[in-house]
């Protein structure tokens, strides 16, 4: 920071006085000279004003100082304060000389108290500048040797105190400003300047001198007990034994008040890492392991905390329980899957609730993972199947799977659409096509249907006479097959002899394998 702060009332005469210094270079009326001497009084009331106020400043740093117990750190601030109301004091001092002294080389007041040399536009300047009496370089450098003092005095890293009196090169107001180009201070300041303006000017600078310090005695008071850690943030905090109570149960809890500090938020670490704070509250979030679990299906976890205030740390080890989570599975076989098959599974971990974001690890098969959250698909190829659930890469547990086999499906005979009366027999002549079919077990074809799918690849239809086979037999390639021809020679008393050769089950995937069914051979009797 440049400069130092300003009241709304020193802003505005500020305003004024730049304005009617503008208004100089059109030499206006003598009305104009009377309101620089309006702006110089009110410029010096403020003055008086600050005066009041840096006094008030200091008096609390005393106040503060002394309430503390006088500790050395705090008394070298106040001396340093004492330093800043001295200086300011012998600064206001002598621009107040040079005040006395325009007025005295203008020819002082008349017997009415009017200023003699209000329209002089010489004198001052003379007095001033460097080409006549050079009076300005002197109070040029006192200005900038206090600017220097005070902010040598605060030392502070964010607030500055920047010269107060600048060359035209320096200033940025002027530095680009080719008709001000070059010129010494107390030439921008006071070359043509009537006596009122200035006086104006000199009562300015003694405002900033006063916005200097007030600024500087701020800064200084907030350092006042800066080692003292005070308390002002106060809540009440319930630490409840658990903040989910079933119905009819008790609810426990610690009724405590939390207290901070709204000046400094401390340092926190969770495991010696730091983590986020706000309004002196630490933010603690990680996800939580599994472990041992007890008979209880929970196991005891810790982490150290630790809080850094000032010069002292808090340290303490803060206890936690995690709980098994309950694994959920839904499926059609429930806890049997089906070797070589897309057994489907929902599974779900309800205490996640919806960070639950899971994966999943096949030990006796694959898996495959569905497109919705919690879905997988699994395929066994082993007789146990290990299902391991994590969430968000963090291992929840495993679930146990029996696998069995694939139970055979049965094989029918149908003439037409009905089936084949193998009690009764078939009448010869009206049996004329035969469709082969491989029924699935219902329960298999309910769990899975996309596995349950068969169909009789290849057979053999053979007629026969006692022990002596009649024609040629047919080996069909599918399921339903013409008898025409080879019921031409049927009698009754004849049989109808169905050996099936190759059974094929099409997967989930859309692929085929064959069915071991063993040997099947059927016996249709000829009526």
């Amino acid at each position: 920071m440049a400069g130092g702060k300003e009241t709304p009332r020193q802003k505005m005469i500020g305003m004024m006085y730049l304005v009617l210094t503008a208004l100089l270079a059109l030499n206006v009326s003598v009305t104009v000279l009377d309101k620089f001497i309006d702006i110089n009084n009110s410029l010096e009331v403020s003055v008086d004003a600050a005066k009041e106020q840096n006094g008030n400043t200091l008096r609390r740093i005393e106040n503060a100082v002394e309430e503390s117990g006088s500790r050395p750190d705090d008394v070298k601030i106040l001396d340093k304060a004492k330093e800043i109301r001295k200086k300011t004091s012998a600064m206001i001092a002598e621009l107040k000389t040079y005040k006395d002294t325009f007025i005295e080389i203008t020819g002082g007041y008349n017997e009415e108290g009017e200023m003699e040399g209000k329209t002089d536009y010489d004198k001052v300047g003379n007095y001033m500048m460097p080409e006549n009496e050079n009076n300005g370089i002197k109070l040029q450098k006192s200005l900038n040797e206090y600017a220097k003092f005070i902010d040598e005095t605060v030392s502070d890293s964010v607030v500055r105190f920047e010269p107060l009196a600048l060359d035209a090169n320096d200033n940025p107001r002027f530095k680009d400003d080719p008709n001000q180009k070059g010129k010494d201070w107390a030439t921008l300041e006071f070359m043509g300047a009537p006596t009122p303006a200035a006086l104006a000017t000199i009562s300015d600078y003694q405002n900033k001198v006063m916005a200097y310090e007030s600024r500087a005695l701020d800064v200084l008071a907030r350092r006042v007990g800066a080692g003292d850690l005070k308390f002002d943030l106060i809540q009440l905090v319930a630490l409840p034994e658990s903040k989910v109570v079933a119905a009819g149960a008790k609810y426990k809890a610690d009724l405590i008040v939390a207290a901070s500090s709204s000046a400094e938020d401390p340092e926190m670490t969770l495991n010696g890492n730091p983590i986020e704070v706000e309004n002196g509250s630490g933010k603690i979030e990680f996800t939580a392991t599994p472990g041992a679990y007890g008979e209880d299906g929970t196991v005891r976890k810790t982490f150290e905390a630790t809080a850094k205030l000032k010069d002292s740390v808090y340290r303490d080890e803060i206890e936690y329980f995690v709980a098994k989570p309950v694994i959920q599975v839904q499926s059609a076989s429930l806890s049997t899957l089906y070797l070589n098959c897309g057994n489907k599974l929902n599974v779900g971990v309800p205490a996640l609730g919806t960070s639950y974001n899971p994966s999943f690890s096949v030990s006796g098969g694959t898996s495959i993972q569905g497109k919705e959250r919690g879905l997988v698909t699994i395929v066994p190829s082993a007789p146990k199947v290990t299902l391991g659930v994590s969430s968000n890469g963090n291992k929840i547990g495993n679930v146990e799977f029996d696998v069995q086999r694939i139970p055979k499906p049965e094989i029918k005979v149908f003439n037409g659409s009905k089936p084949v009366n193998l009690r009764q027999g078939e009448s010869a002549g009206a049996l004329r096509v035969l469709r082969a079919q491989a029924i699935p077990d219902e329960n298999f074809k309910t769990q899975l249907p996309d596995d349950a799918r068969y169909r009789v690849n290849r057979w053999t239809i053979t007629l026969a006479r006692g022990p002596r086979a009649i024609g040629q037999p047919i080996k069909a390639t599918s399921e339903t097959v013409n008898l025409s021809q080879l019921m031409s020679n049927a009698r009754a008393g004849d049989r109808l002899v169905v050996e099936i050769a190759q059974v094929l089950r099409m997967n989930f995937r859309g692929n085929t394998e064959e069915v071991n069914i063993g040997e099947e051979v059927i016996s249709i009797t000829l009526n």
